[in-house]
């Protein structure tokens, strides 16, 4: 099991669940295709040891276990291990302190990918 960041995060990227993160399995893409690998944060499967941290962390709420992640996102789940064949083009971001989401940002960007939540 791992832990799998859907595309509530894209475009968002508060890097919360990094800095909590005991392993460094959350990576952003550094390289050009940004249509296979969208702006967000990635978990790298094989690295996760399924603790849970980052979940409360990100402010979006955009990470779930694999076992949970909404129907709508299930497509989620392999665009976060593709990370694991393009590990040279991610890295552990460095972390950017972010202002956090108010709680009607968080429903406009949840209705924007249509999840009720």
């Amino acid at each position: 099991m791992a832990w799998v960041i859907t595309r509530m995060c894209r475009d968002c990227v508060d890097q919360a669940c990094v800095e909590v993160c005991p392993v460094d399995c959350i990576y952003t893409y550094n390289g050009s295709d940004g249509e296979s690998f969208p702006n967000q944060l990635y978990i790298d499967p094989e690295e996760c040891i399924n603790c849970g941290v980052c979940e409360p962390e990100c402010p979006w709420e955009a990470i779930f276990e694999d076992e949970q992640v909404p129907e709508m996102f299930r497509d989620d789940i392999t665009l976060n291990a593709r990370c694991v064949d393009a590990k040279g083009e991610f890295s552990v971001p460095e972390v950017e302190e972010k202002e956090k989401p108010s709680p009607e940002q968080i429903e406009v960007n949840k209705q924007k990918w249509g999840y009720a939540g």
